[in-house]
């Protein structure tokens, strides 16, 4: 299966992920953006479809955006709210998450598209692992909050799905994406170091596994189009881990600031981060994160073209284009 003259829905089009991998579709393949509302894209994007869908939810009209597609990138997802005021968060995400989910593949499935690709989290394998452990995935699952909850859900739904209807599943589970525009701790995180704003994380000795955008799109393609890819999961990452101490470093030197990190325990970090109701964001900085991304390159030949050097370089220019 080839991009080349496929008809591609993209679900969340507008979004950080959404418009990277759309610009990377549309000279290659008919690419139908759905939206909650109508977006002003850019013009090197004028030539996609762009199909308003509302709200994303078990009741979503779908008929519309499903016209003879071949493959389905869902993208469009609940995502973490940082002060959340809904009287039952798990409720939320799971209309959007997980029956929204499962309503699309349904409609998708008897609309004749042949494969569904999904964009999970590594959130569903958990929280944190050691610095020398990596999730895979075979890992039992083990989703430490709401949003990783139904997202959980909502591929057991997939599973679901492709057993009574043959409708082809994908799943994506990467960890933090980062790039120009992104949302998030990660662009706090570069205002920061931007800014020249102190930072107490020069003592974090800690191991993450990121992706760039640009990876994450060229995977997400991969399992659009590969054959070996139908009915897999797979975790993926740009291969190189990096502490949070050695990733502010070289943030700074990527947007030609100085680094103003400064060592503090990191005992300490988590102590009050604690006191002031912030452990999963502490958590997200101090605690290692590892990803073994093998099956991917194994089964499906995927390398990303990207090293995070050159990602780290690309979202540095993105800000100093936008943000200067």
């Amino acid at each position: 299966m080839s991009a080349e003259n496929k008809k591609i829905l993209v679900t969340g089009a507008s979004g950080f992920i959404g418009r990277v991998l759309c610009l990377r579709l549309v000279d290659h393949a008919a690419v139908v953006a759905a939206t909650r509302n109508k977006v002003n894209f850019p013009e090197s994007l004028t030539r996609l479809q762009q199909i308003e869908v509302g709200d994303i939810g078990p009741a979503t009209n779908w008929s519309s955006a499903l016209v003879n597609v071949d493959v389905v990138i869902h993208l469009a997802a609940r995502v973490h709210v940082m002060r959340d005021m809904a009287a039952d968060p798990l409720d939320e995400f799971r209309s959007v998450n997980t029956f929204g989910t499962e309503h699309l593949a349904r409609c998708a499935a008897a609309s004749g598209v042949k494969r569904l690709v999904y964009v999970s989290s590594i959130g569903v394998n958990g929280s944190r692992t050691g610095a020398d452990e990596r999730f895979s995935e075979t890992d039992v699952p083990h989703p430490h909050n709401a949003y990783a909850i139904s997202k959980w859900e909502a591929e057991q739904a997939l599973a679901n799905v492709a057993r009574e209807t043959g409708l082809q599943i994908v799943i994506v589970r990467p960890p933090l994406v980062y790039g120009g525009g992104a949302p998030g701790n990660f662009a706090t995180l570069v205002k920061a170091v931007s800014r020249g704003i102190p930072l107490p994380l020069a003592s974090v000795r800690n191991l993450r596994s990121l992706i760039y955008v640009g990876n994450l799109v060229d995977a997400l393609i991969t399992c659009a189009t590969h054959p070996a890819a139908s009915g897999q999961t797979y975790l993926v990452c740009d291969g190189e881990d990096i502490s949070t101490a050695a990733l502010i470093q070289k943030l700074a030197d990527a947007l030609g600031r100085n680094s103003r990190s400064f060592h503090f325990p990191a005992a300490l970090l988590r102590a009050g981060a604690a006191v002031m109701g912030r452990s999963a964001q502490a958590d997200s900085l101090i605690g290692s994160l590892r990803v073994n991304d093998a099956k991917i390159r194994g089964e499906l030949g995927w390398i990303p073209p990207y090293t995070l050097e050159q990602g780290l370089r690309a979202t540095a220019d993105w800000y100093h284009q936008h943000l200067d």
